[in-house]
């Protein structure tokens, strides 16, 4: 028999489909052994810098001092500021719009007096929600002048709702283009990815620069801040706009513009509407923090207290803004809840009566002259806090028997976890760092990431900040341990108990309803200044974020799988640990980070209260006015943000499946 050879089509052929069969089993092991082979290259690049580079810390040759050019540009932008046209013409009128427009809204409330003002805030609570929160809104208010804080908190209030509407006007046009444009959407993405994770402390410093210290600078450091949540849901909802309902108006001729006015912004009125919910909450946070720009207020009255350690009036200006923070946010959520809703169950008074009985109680009261809060009506309660304070001082800050006292565990804290983990990242030779960082996001996100991470991480040692950079990474990584300690057992317990995830609910809610500013005052009253109190702040505030992401995902693993592994008889800990934890492994990865990003943000703030580090740096030069020093501690302060937030941030990586015949 003759053996005749197949042709050379067929022979390509044939070593083609070997080839692409044996690539996905090569792309299938590498990807299967991802950690180890990445855990080897990393050993490997420790061996050869420890070689090659030794130890040590940055290296003065690789660092830029950028405190000349800085001065220098600041000394230009003062010197300018009252002859240059870019101020003249554009800037100078940018800053009398928003001074205007801050005292119109402030004038109005004035002139509405305390009991037009509580009225308005009562019948809207009352239109979007019902009588509860109508009663609650208006006992908030309340309790606002029985503080004395109502004008304070007016003039909070009317920062706010100028910020408010410019950042859901700026917000809503970038997130209009990023939802009508694929383009738009790939390149505003990262910007706002970004914006989102910087701490707020980082937006003071740019505006600064440019308007100074004032009401100008904290509005639109307010409107910069609060901006990225309205555009990310803006864009979500019109991206997210049923497929069917835009055709079959497509279907009837409609154009571009009629198809966005009838159909995607309508079906978007949800996600809007919580776009306007963050920005509010967002813009509160933010307005409150830039009190140390000038931006008065119930701020300015929490910080000139923490300023000297008067723990009784920052609680006296701090409850008032935790309650303008519940009020808005479920004044906000309850609008949003309600869209859609049949008009029959709306609850209230319509609008225009409810604008009649705000102006009649507005023009009754200035009738009887009784625009302004009653000096008689108010309390002090700054006096028996402070003798609390005292007491605390004098029994629990050192005085506890056998355990200790707070400012013993603030000690010890700081002498066996904070310095340690400090003079090690210290101790650790540049590039050792430079290789951990880049293994870490290699191991959950894509090259891109890594490299991302190293370049920020890298700038950090180039504007000469390597070790309070080093010192604030300690903190942050010590806080987040903590967080995640705690609120993984607590989110676990929450998913697991229904009675228990009750009770922590309305504890959750307005623990993140209130702004970054107010969680020193208590860690101020128990632990004193310095590192520790500013890790128990971050650890306080990020908290509530990470039990109620892990207590979702814990609760949201598939039943029918709780159901196969009970048959099987598994225990309830075995169902733990080898059902529930793996498969919400994303939620407990997007706990890590949102823990991490919220940890940074009060560990720079706490500067305000012994922190050190970054945060030092960054008050001290708005305090001194010192741009330069300030200026670049923001910019190491953005840089370690993004650093964070790449190494904690899990990338989906693109599956390359290979083509069958």
């Amino acid at each position: 028999m003759t053996v005749t050879a197949p042709p050379a089509s067929a022979r390509r052929a044939a070593a083609t489909s070997a080839t692409g069969a044996a690539r996905p089993g090569l792309r299938h092991a590498l990807t299967r052994h991802r950690g180890p082979l990445i855990a080897g290259a990393a050993a490997f690049a420790l061996l050869l810098g420890a070689v090659l580079l030794g130890g040590g810390g940055w290296p003065g040759a690789l660092s830029v001092d950028l405190s000349a050019p800085l001065e220098r540009g600041s000394d230009w932008i003062i010197g300018n500021r009252d002859s240059h046209p870019l101020f003249l013409y554009f800037l100078g009128h940018v800053s009398n719009a928003v001074v205007l427009a801050v005292r119109a809204v402030y004038l109005v409330l004035l002139a509405a007096g305390w009991a037009g003002v509580t009225a308005a805030v009562g019948l809207v609570a009352w239109r979007v929600a019902g009588i509860r929160l109508a009663l609650v809104s208006v006992a908030a208010f309340g309790v606002c002048g029985l503080l004395g804080m109502w004008v304070p908190t007016l003039q909070t209030l009317a920062l706010m709702v100028v910020a408010v509407a410019a950042s859901v006007l700026l917000g809503g046009l970038l997130g209009l283009a990023a939802g009508l444009s694929d383009r738009m959407h790939r390149v505003l993405r990262p910007v706002l990815d970004t914006m989102q994770v910087l701490p707020a402390f980082a937006y003071l410093l740019p505006v600064v620069l440019v308007f100074g210290i004032g009401v100008p600078a904290a509005v639109l450091a307010t409107v910069v801040y609060a901006a990225p949540p309205m555009a990310r849901l803006t864009a979500l909802g019109l991206r997210g706009a049923d497929a069917g309902v835009m055709e079959a108006v497509a279907s009837l001729g409609a154009t571009g513009r009629q198809r966005l006015l009838t159909a995607r912004l309508p079906l978007a009125r949800r996600e809007l509407l919580l776009g306007v919910n963050q920005s509010i909450m967002m813009a509160l946070g933010m307005a409150v923090i830039a009190s140390v720009i000038g931006a008065g207020g119930l701020g300015d009255r929490v910080y000139q207290a923490l300023a000297s350690v008067d723990v009784g009036a920052a609680l006296a200006a701090g409850v008032p803004v935790v309650l303008l923070a519940i009020v808005l946010d479920r004044v906000t959520a309850a609008a949003g809840e309600s869209v859609g809703a049949a008009p029959g169950r709306r609850t209230g008074l319509g609008p225009v009566l409810a604008l009649a009985v705000t102006a009649a109680v507005a023009v009754a009261g200035r009738l009887t002259d009784r625009l302004s809060w009653p000096e008689s009506w108010t309390v002090d309660i700054a006096e028996p806090v402070n003798r609390a304070v005292d007491w605390m001082t004098a029994h629990l800050y050192s005085g506890v028997p056998v355990v200790g006292g707070t400012a013993d565990w603030a000690g010890r804290f700081t002498t066996w976890v904070l310095n340690p983990l400090r003079d090690g990242l210290q101790w650790l030779p540049w590039w050792a760092v430079l290789v951990t960082v880049a293994a870490v996001a290699l191991l959950i996100g894509t090259w891109r990431t890594a490299a991302t991470a190293v370049l920020a991480m890298a700038a950090i040692g180039v504007l000469g900040v390597w070790d309070p950079a080093l010192d604030t990474l300690s903190q942050v990584l010590a806080a987040v341990a903590v967080t995640l300690l705690l609120g993984v057992l607590l989110g676990v317990a929450a998913a697991r108990s229904a009675r228990l995830g009750r009770a922590l609910r309305p504890v959750l809610d307005v623990f993140q309803t209130m702004p970054q500013f107010v969680y020193l005052i208590p860690v101020v009253a128990l632990f004193g200044v310095g590192r520790a109190p500013a890790v128990a702040a971050a650890v306080v505030y990020a908290l509530p974020a990470v039990v109620r992401i892990t207590a979702e995902g814990v609760r949201g693993v598939d039943p029918s799988v709780m159901e196969s592994s009970r048959s099987l008889g598994a225990t309830g800990l075995q169902q733990l640990f080898h059902v529930q934890l793996p498969l919400a492994r994303p939620a407990l990865l997007l706990a890590v980070n949102q823990g991490v990003v919220l940890v940074l943000a009060v560990v720079v703030i706490g500067g305000l209260v012994g922190g050190g580090a970054l945060g030092y740096d960054a008050v001290f030069g708005l305090a001194q006015g010192d741009l330069a020093t300030g200026l670049v501690a923001g910019a190491a302060i953005v840089c370690l943000g993004l650093t964070l937030d790449r190494v904690t941030q899990p990338t989906e990586r693109r599956a390359h499946a290979g083509k069958g015949a």
